[in-house]
């Protein structure tokens, strides 16, 4: 399998991350060793250099640690170029663990190696001449139910099953995904079929 050449620098949260991105990706990998991120500023350093050239992709775990890191990394580059990748929601353990997570979920190392390619092949993050679609707004989330709603939270948590992002995801982030991993076609079938289950 080639490898697929990044000019952005990899955020993840340890090693086995880092380990399971390097037979996938020719890219700078950077890990923030859990939550050691939050007092490690040379890393965080780093980070922010990278954010304002090549720009930096974060691919934290889908639990609650792993969306703590991915907003405390966006929060130190407010003016960096970031590219969220969302893992799906896969419950189960990983090999090298005696135990599940505590919420369940498999982390960035547990996930398939082809699933992990593909999404950063539909990020664009691979694509040096990928064409610009038009990038959806917080209004047109709003118009569509997907935030303000009495039932916008339902509604985005059966969007992003049928779209494998994490239940969890704010519609902030939501925006961020779709705009960058997802085209508009899929999209909007991806809409039509959880406004068909939710019935809103």
């Amino acid at each position: 399998m080639e490898k697929l050449k990044l000019s952005q620098a990899v955020i993840v949260e340890g090693k086995y991350d880092k380990i399971k991105l390097s037979a996938i990706l020719d890219a700078v990998i950077i890990t923030t060793e859990g939550f050691h991120i939050f007092d490690d500023s040379e890393t965080a350093k780093l980070i922010k250099k990278y954010a304002s050239t090549a720009g930096i992709i974060i691919l934290t775990d889908s639990d609650a640690a792993g969306f703590r890191i991915r907003s405390h990394i966006k929060s130190i580059c407010p003016e960096g170029k970031i590219t969220n990748i969302y893992i799906p929601d896969v419950y189960g353990k990983e090999h090298r663990k005696a135990a599940p997570s505590k919420e369940g979920k498999l982390g960035v190392e547990g996930i398939d190696v082809q699933v992990l390619r593909e999404l950063f092949v539909k990020a664009g993050a691979a694509a040096e001449n990928s064409p610009q679609e038009e990038k959806l707004t917080m209004q047109d989330f709003f118009e569509l139910g997907l935030s303000g709603g009495s039932g916008s939270s339902v509604l985005r948590r059966a969007l992003a099953a049928q779209l494998s992002l994490p239940e969890r995801i704010t519609a902030k982030a939501m925006l961020d995904a779709v705009n960058t991993i997802y085209g508009k076609s899929e999209f909007i079938h991806a809409l039509e079929l959880a406004k068909e289950e939710t019935g809103l």
